[in-house]
C-alpha cells in the first residue's frame, strides 16, 4: 500500500513528517554519513544565538536508565559563523533547514532573527527556542511566562515561518502556546526537556557540571503526547511539531494521532545516528499495516 507522507506545519510543506531535533544532530551535515538529509522532512540545527556562547561547564551529558539528562547550556558558534561555514554544505545536501534560535533577552532574539532575514533557501522555518533564561526577568525562562514568550516570538519575526519551542515545565501549557500563536508563531514545537538532576550517591554530588539539567528520551514521550493532545484541542488550526522520546515508527504515529503534524527525532540519535531514517521507514511501514493512506488522515485522529 502506498502511503502519502506529505504534511505541513504552519504553512511549511514537508515531503514527510520526520525531522531531526535541535541539539541532537549538530549544526550542519554531521549526520550525512548515516543517511541523506534531503530524505527527511527537515533538518533542525542546534540552537544558535546571534553571538558565540560557551555554554555550561563539563560534564554536560549523562544517562539515566534509557533517558538522557543534559546541561549543555546552548553553547554555539553564533549565527554569523554558522551562516558562513555550515549553511552552504547543508544547501548542497538537499536538506530543508529549520534554524533554531535563542537569546538571553528580547533584543537578542531580535538580533538573531535579523541575521536570517533574506537568507532564503534552504531555510524553511525558524524555531524560536524560548526555553532559555531571560536576563531581563531575573533569569526566569521565557517559556514559563505568556508575556515573555510572546515578546520573544514577536521579536523573532524575519520573514520566515516561526515555530515556538515550548517547555513542559509549566502549569498551563495552553496559555503559553496561545501567547506564542497570538504573537505570530505559525507552529508549536512540543516539547522541550523536563527539568531533572542526576546525583552520584558515592560522591554525594550532582553528576553534571551545572548541577541540574533537562531530561529527554522515552520517559518524555507521554509528557509530549499530553502536551500535543491538549494544544491540538485548544488550537485546532495550529501547526504542531511533536518531539520527545520518538525512537520508532510507532512512537511517531502516537504523537501524530495525538495531534502533531510532524515529529522530531532527538535522543534516539545518540544511540543510533541512523534513527531519523529508521523512524521514517518504520512509520511508513506502520501506516501500511494499519491501512493508513496518508499522514493527513492520521493527524489528530484521536480527537475525531
Amino acid at each position: 500500500m502506498r502511503v502519502d507522507l506529505a504534511t505541513s506545519v504552519g504553512g511549511v510543506t514537508l515531503a514527510n513528517p520526520v525531522m531531526t531535533a535541535s541539539g541532537t544532530a549538530g549544526y550542519g551535515t554531521e549526520l550525512s554519513a548515516y543517511g541523506p538529509l534531503g530524505a527527511l522532512g527537515a533538518h533542525v540545527v542546534k540552537s544558535l544565538s546571534a553571538e558565540p556562547w560557551p555554554g555550561n561547564p563539563a560534564p554536560r551529558v549523562t544517562d539515566s536508565d534509557a533517558n538522557m539528562v543534559n546541561s549543555v547550556g546552548l553553547s554555539g558558534p553564533g549565527l554569523e559563523s554558522w551562516l558562513e561555514t555550515e549553511l552552504p554544505a547543508l544547501e548542497r545536501s538537499g536538506a530543508r533547514v529549520v534554524v533554531s534560535i535563542w537569546g538571553r533577552s528580547v533584543e537578542a532574539f531580535a538580533k538573531a532573527a535579523s541575521m536570517l532575514t533574506g537568507v532564503g533557501a534552504p531555510i524553511v522555518a525558524v524555531e524560536v527556542n524560548v526555553s532559555c533564561p531571560n536576563v531581563e526577568d531575573r533569569s526566569r525562562m521565557f517559556a514559563h511566562h505568556p508575556a515573555a514568550t510572546a515578546e520573544a516570538v514577536e521579536a523573532s519575526s524575519c520573514g520566515l515561518p516561526r515555530w515556538a519551542k515550548l517547555s513542559p515545565n509549566v502549569p498551563d501549557l495552553c496559555e503559553i502556546a496561545g501567547a506564542a500563536l497570538g504573537a505570530g508563531a505559525q507552529g508549536l514545537t512540543l516539547v522541550n526537556t523536563m527539568l531533572a538532576m542526576v546525583v552520584d550517591p558515592v560522591t554525594r554530588t550532582a553528576v553534571l557540571g551545572a548541577g541540574g539539567g533537562g531530561m529527554s528520551g522515552p520517559a518524555l514521550r507521554p509528557v509530549a503526547v499530553r502536551a500535543i493532545a491538549e494544544c491540538r484541542r485548544a488550537f485546532p488550526d495550529a501547526g504542531i511539531v511533536g518531539v520527545g522520546g520518538v525512537g520508532s515508527g510507532r512512537d511517531a504515529a502516537e504523537l501524530i494521532v495525538a495531534g502533531a503534524d510532524a515529529v522530531q527525532v532527538g535522543t534516539a540519535t545518540f544511540r543510533d545516528p541512523r534513527a531519523p531514517w529508521r523512524v521514517l521507514s518504520g512509520f511508513e511501514r506502520w501506516c501500511g499495516r494499519q491501512g493508513v493512506g496518508s499522514v493527513r488522515e492520521l493527524v489528530g485522529s484521536m480527537h475525531d
